[in-house]
Parts: C-alpha cells; sequence; structure tokens
C-alpha cells in the first residue's frame, strides 16, 4: 500500500508550467480514508485556494463509500483543508497573491506510513502556442525515437 498512487493529474504537465511541487497532508474523514483505500479519487479538474490563513483543496471528486450509512457518508466534492507547515503555507499564499501563480494538484498517493498525501505544484498557466510547442515537441521525440529504433 505504501508509496501507491490513488489519482493522477496527468492534463497538469500539458496545462501548465510547473515550478515546485510541495507534499500536503489531507484532512479526511473516516468514510473517505475508506474510498480512497479502495482506490476511487479524481483530482483532475480540482485546484488548491487560499481560505484566510489556510490552504484547501476544492473541486476533488472522492465519491462516497458504499458501506458507510448515510448520516457517516461524506459530501463527494466538499473542500479538504490541505496540511502543510505555516512557512510553506506562507511561502504558498505569498506566491499566489503576488506572483498571480495557480496551485494545482498534481499527485494523491499513500505515503511510507500509510497517510495519504497530496502532490500540490506551484504553476503558470500555459498560452496555446505553448501548448502546440510542447506537442510538436512531444511529436518530434517519438518520430526520432522511432527512426533510431528502424535505422539502428
Amino acid at each position: 500500500m505504501a508509496g501507491k498512487v490513488i489519482a493522477e493529474n496527468r492534463r497538469a504537465r500539458f496545462d501548465y508550467f510547473l515550478e515546485q511541487t510541495f507534499e500536503a497532508g489531507l484532512a479526511l474523514t473516516g468514510s473517505e480514508v475508506k474510498s480512497l483505500r479502495n482506490g476511487k479519487a479524481n483530482i483532475a479538474e480540482s485546484y488548491a485556494a487560499v481560505e484566510g490563513k489556510e490552504i484547501v483543496l476544492v473541486n476533488a471528486d472522492i465519491p462516497p463509500y458504499a458501506q458507510a450509512g448515510p448520516h457517516f457518508n461524506h459530501e463527494p466534492r466538499r473542500h479538504r483543508k490541505l496540511l502543510l507547515k505555516r512557512r510553506e503555507i506562507d511561502r504558498l499564499i505569498g506566491a499566489v497573491q503576488r506572483e498571480g501563480l495557480t496551485l494545482i494538484p498534481t499527485k494523491l498517493f499513500w505515503s511510507e506510513k500509510g497517510l495519504a498525501k497530496l502532490e500540490i505544484a506551484l504553476a503558470k498557466g500555459k498560452k496555446n502556442h505553448d501548448k502546440r510547442e510542447t506537442e510538436a515537441k512531444r511529436d518530434w521525440q517519438r518520430d526520432k525515437a522511432r527512426l533510431m529504433r528502424d535505422k539502428g
């Protein structure tokens, strides 16, 4: 179970320039942890936002746990508090407010201790021409590898 990836935001590298990554814990309820243990989560259209002096994960989808009753289950898309050190929180808040960067979750995984962790990245949005350039580089690398394989 340790080090196992639960969910990954593969589109983040295509849509954003990822500058720096941080590892954050998540404040979860019991039914959310059970649902994550089943490997069910989606962070593709989620982001991290500043609320007061805290950073929360917004729009991450953790579906309800089937065996939990209606009274003990959780909201699938509720805001979840990210657990970071105060210095990291202050740095991230400054980067978001002053420099105009965005906090994008890139990976949700289990730590070595069996705790649910979220990797978030400070990111800057790409323009359409940047996305085309990235796609062209990827296509060229693929073609180059194919040529080398065929020739050599």
